[in-house]
């Protein structure tokens, strides 16, 4: 299926957007990782102090393995930080933690979008490991009912994605205002953490456009068989 053309025509603004946006992050993140922060703080340590300020006492900070592997874990409680993040005193490291921390802040405020998200897990994780089979089986077949089967599954993974892009934003969103309050940085490098989490929002929206982009080729094939 992913020979077709018409695959390639419709879902390539998608597919190309990921690549860049997967260059622009890492290509971002390196160029704010060798401009040291002000006040010397390790991506560990101002992570534990947003955590303090927003009230936070159950949420851990752990160093995790690989790059650019940081996420939050709601149901540990703890916040996972990278190698270079977690021990990091860069603009980068800094505003990659703030993000994480900013997640931990949506799980504890019961920030709606965060709580929808987290019931889309299991949903979303059926879909992706289900819906290409059952589309592609259903295509072989020639049975209709298992290509609808299979694309309702992968509605699932449209709407995780389309729930995840808000979240990650506003995580984003909390980093740069928490980092700028409390005087973590200064304004001139409040401009690079910015520059860091947005390019790291654009992985988020084309993850959204390419599945969205997917459905529309599905549903495009399987309504051309009637």
């Amino acid at each position: 299926m992913i020979l077709d053309p018409l695959y390639f025509l419709i879902a390539a603004p998608g597919l190309l957007l990921a690549l860049y946006a997967s260059f622009k992050v890492k290509s971002t993140f390196a160029r704010y990782d060798r401009v040291a922060l002000s006040r010397p703080m390790s991506g560990a340590e101002v992570a534990r102090e947003l955590l303090r300020r927003a009230g936070i006492r159950d949420v851990r900070v752990e160093p995790h393995d690989g790059f650019l592997t940081d996420h939050y874990d709601p149901s540990a409680r703890v916040v996972r930080l990278s190698g270079r993040v977690f021990s990091g005193r860069s603009v980068s490291a800094v505003g990659v933690a703030a993000h994480e921390v900013g997640h931990a802040i949506q799980h504890a405020r019961r920030y709606a979008p965060m709580r929808l998200r987290q019931q889309l897990v299991g949903p979303a994780n059926l879909g992706s490991n289900f819906a290409y089979l059952a589309i592609i089986a259903g295509f072989l077949l020639g049975s209709l009912v298992m290509v609808w089967g299979g694309i309702i599954l992968f509605t699932a993974v449209v709407a995780f994605q389309a729930v995840t892009f808000p979240v990650e934003w506003d995580a984003s969103r909390r980093a740069k205002q928490e980092l700028v309050a409390t005087g973590i940085v200064s304004d001139r490098e409040s401009q690079g953490v910015a520059r860091v989490l947005n390019a790291a929002a654009l992985t988020y929206f084309a993850a959204l456009l390419t599945s969205v982009l997917t459905l529309v080729y599905f549903v495009m094939r399987a309504t051309s068989r009637r």
